[in-house]
């Protein structure tokens, strides 16, 4: 894995690159190179407490978060959210998703947060040059309160529950629990999850203190001279408290944070003796929750859900494609070339850490490599 993670490194498509695999109850964790190519960060290898962001997976956190919800009857899974959430209440829908907005239809059935958890609850990322994709563009990161109700204005995409739609169902779970708690979206994170965890380099912003400790993210393509192009740094978006909490997406953490929270999924809820779900809730968050309906019409390209399904706020793998993860196994990655699995059929958990845009994507040689080569050291 080292000289892997190295390669990569070695050859500029990253300052720095780390792998954390865990085992039976044992950790390594494999760190090269350093927060950035050039500044003070260069300077600074990567470690345990580096803080990067965690982009999408911030979205099973977030699940997380709702299910305490539920487990203390604050919320049910099948009841309307129209009573904490009335901007999602009688909702329209377009008759065409490709068509004008005015054309609408009214909605089947009310919004529920078993909707938004699996992501089916009628609106999300629109890939095409439709006018509803323009509008859902067009509403931004105010305040989660204002974000609600630009949202509420606008039609849904498609019924609740006819199909998966991506990355709006988890800024609505983060604005659901706010309405709940009665608190901020930020605070109610913390409160039911990351304290719980001892998770406290992770969070919606980075304080002073801890920036030097946070990773340069760069963009996807280089400029025309070949240079990576930065686009955040650590005076960047993250330096500051946000006005929008987003639960698609908001969160920044460390290896050892995100570690926390992965080892009390495998475990069934429980890390260090302290309960954080029960295993029930982590059986349900972890299983495919997609009907065949639903799969046969969703996901980012023609056969998308082939081989993984989706929980709560994250995937589950359905079949077995290459060496691992293995059926059953859930997780998800980011946008900036994180990614996170637990494997219970092997009794372990995998991250990967990197800060560049799309470098996360599955179907990449560089993905393809990382897994392989921690599952053919499996030998027992």
């Amino acid at each position: 894995m080292g000289d892997l993670l190295q390669r990569h490194v070695d050859d500029g498509f990253v300052p720095g690159m780390m792998a954390v695999i865990a085992r039976h109850g044992d950790v390594h964790m494999e760190a090269t190179g350093t927060l950035a190519f050039e500044g003070p960060g260069s300077k600074t290898p990567m470690a345990a407490d580096t803080i990067w962001r965690i982009a999408s997976m911030t979205k099973p956190i977030v699940a997380a978060c709702a299910m305490t919800l539920v487990e203390d009857c604050t919320l049910r899974l099948d009841d309307p959210v129209d009573d904490l959430l009335p901007e999602l209440a009688d909702m329209k829908v377009l008759a065409d998703p490709d068509g004008p907005l005015e054309d609408t239809v009214p909605a089947n059935r009310p919004i529920t947060l078993r909707d938004l958890l699996t992501f089916t609850f009628g609106t999300g990322m629109v890939l095409t040059d439709a006018p509803i994709a323009h509008s859902l563009n067009a509403v931004g990161e105010p305040h989660l309160d204002e974000w609600v109700r630009r949202l509420g204005a606008l039609p849904l995409v498609h019924q609740p529950g006819d199909r998966w739609m991506y990355e709006t169902a988890a800024d609505a779970t983060g604005a659901l629990i706010a309405r709940a708690t009665g608190m901020s979206f930020g605070d109610a994170l913390r409160e039911r999850m990351l304290d719980t965890l001892g998770m406290k380099d992770t969070g919606f912003s980075v304080g002073a203190d801890s920036l030097g400790r946070l990773a340069t993210a760069y963009a996807e393509t280089n400029s025309p001279t070949g240079e990576p192009v930065v686009e955040d740094g650590p005076d960047g978006m993250w330096s500051r408290a946000p006005v929008f909490e987003g639960g698609g997406g908001g969160l920044v953490s460390t290896a050892d944070d995100f570690l926390a929270f992965a080892s009390a999924l495998l475990a069934g809820g429980c890390l260090y003796g302290e309960r954080v779900l029960s295993r029930p809730s982590v059986t349900l968050m972890t299983t495919d929750h997609l009907t065949r309906e639903q799969k046969a019409v969703s996901g980012f390209r023609p056969g998308y859900f082939d081989s993984i399904g989706w929980g709560f706020g994250m995937s589950v793998v359905t079949r077995c494609t290459r060496l691992g993860p293995s059926v059953g196994s859930y997780g998800w990655p980011g946008l900036y070339g994180t990614a996170w699995f637990n494997d219970p059929a092997e009794d372990m958990t995998t991250i990967f850490v990197m800060q560049r845009a799309h470098a996360g994507d599955p179907r990449l040689p560089m993905s393809n490599d990382l897994w392989t080569t921690v599952y053919q050291a499996i030998d027992d």
